[in-house]
């Protein structure tokens, strides 16, 4: 995924305090328990897809759509 707190490159950027709070809001506002669970797990926990999956009984492909859908959501409220 895409580095979007960047403090460099062009553009208007806001404070990196800014940024963060604007994608903990949507985190917790716009995407499912699902795709927050696995995000977490995948970024933050460092998790493997294949650990996920065999934690929650799944199948790989759809612990990866799940990650790229939550992704792809961010992405779209997270910009202007």
């Amino acid at each position: 995924m895409k580095n979007i707190l960047s403090e460099s490159g062009p553009g208007p950027w806001l404070p990196r305090e800014v940024q963060l709070q604007r994608m903990k809001n949507v985190i917790r506002e716009e995407l499912t328990e699902n795709q927050r669970c696995m995000l977490n797990q995948y970024y933050f926990e460092k998790k493997t897809m294949t650990q996920i999956a065999r934690e929650r009984g799944v199948h790989v492909s759809t612990v990866s759509r799940t990650i790229q859908r939550a992704e792809r959501r961010l992405r779209k409220f997270l910009r202007y």
